[in-house]
């Protein structure tokens, strides 16, 4: 049976966790408050996930409907301390997410320049999937902030009032926690809206760091186990409450030029991601953007991202904050 997780806010305003098995009812963990408290008994006890679920025991029954329509979904995983979770992704990992690339970079002027962009999907073709044991070629990796940037399920991603463009990225996260010893733990898997800002990133590769400095989302559900190999979901963008821009989506190492265990360790080879007590949410890329097919979005668009392994689908509207005035003060 496939094992999911979610957290959540309950009616006395508590944190709570539940645990569903398939598309079954969800029921109460008792006697945590988080996934990650979750996870660390799952490291001191040298036992999975699953094998903590089930010591604790079934609690009450969880309405999901409920849940959604009053907001109080969280993503789920999340750290007592903001700043140590650690939000990043890598890019050009999936066949065919040169296209949408390449479309922003390319010269046009000389159509038959190859692009960075070709280049390093080139690279991950050639390189991405080592044998075991062996080191694959790096892929692209950017940064996208802290904690603090993760918007819960059914929340406004809320772009900021400085931004060029807010656009959905349909992605699948692997969520993470780093043991005593600095050993990477992967709790499992949730579907992801990496967002970010197209129009930016076109204007100039270089500003591809600027561009996912963005909020993002990824839940509701947290998959256990083992990532299937041929991930089948939709991504769409619902408008004024009809849809105004869908289309399919691929993920899994079978539609990848990088397997995940190459991409885990060009995240984690380096000790800063090695800190004990951290938790880290990583984005494995996407091939599909609205913005690819001309899409624009605005403020009320609703993103919604679904995949059948995934449970429940995730949903945020598109936001805009207001401008915010910044004066850096000598000391």
């Amino acid at each position: 049976m496939v094992l999911r997780l979610l957290q959540y806010v309950d009616a006395t305003g508590a944190r709570a966790v539940a645990a569903r098995h398939d598309d079954g009812p969800a029921h109460t963990v008792p006697g945590v408050a988080s996934v990650y408290e979750l996870a660390q008994r799952a490291i001191a006890a040298g036992t999975g996930l699953a094998g903590v679920v089930e010591a604790a025991g079934i609690g009450g029954s969880v309405d999901l409907a409920a849940l959604v329509a009053e907001g109080r979904l969280l993503a789920p995983l999340d750290h007592p301390d903001t700043a140590h979770l650690l939000v990043t992704g890598t890019g050009l990992t999936h066949l065919g997410s040169a296209e949408g690339r390449d479309k922003m970079h390319k010269d046009l002027a000389d159509p038959a320049k190859q692009t960075d962009s070709m280049r390093m999907f080139r690279l991950g073709l050639e390189g991405g999937k080592p044998a075991a044991g062996q080191v694959g070629a790096q892929p692209e990796w950017f940064f996208k902030g802290d904690g603090s940037i993760v918007t819960a399920p059914e929340a406004p991603l809320a772009s900021p009032a400085f931004a060029l463009d807010g656009g959905e990225e349909p992605e699948i996260v692997g969520l993470y926690i780093i043991g005593p010893d600095g050993t990477p733990f992967r709790l499992g898997y949730a579907l992801g809206n990496e967002f970010s800002d197209h129009v930016t990133e076109r204007q100039n590769y270089l500003y591809l760091a600027h561009s996912k400095l963005r909020p993002c989302s990824f839940g509701p559900e947290l998959l256990v186990g083992p990532l299937p190999a041929d991930i089948r979901g939709t991504t769409r963008i619902v408008r004024d409450g009809q849809v105004a821009w869908e289309k399919p989506f691929l993920s899994g190492e079978a539609n990848m030029c990088h397997s995940l265990a190459n991409l885990e360790h060009h995240h984690f080879k380096y000790a800063g991601f090695r800190r004990p007590g951290d938790a880290h949410a990583h984005y494995f890329g996407t091939a599909t953007l609205s913005f690819s097919d001309g899409f624009t979005t605005r403020p009320g668009d609703r993103f919604e991202v679904e995949a059948a392994p995934f449970g429940l689908p995730l949903r945020n509207p598109l936001a805009v904050k207001d401008a915010e005035a910044v004066t850096v003060t000598a000391l």
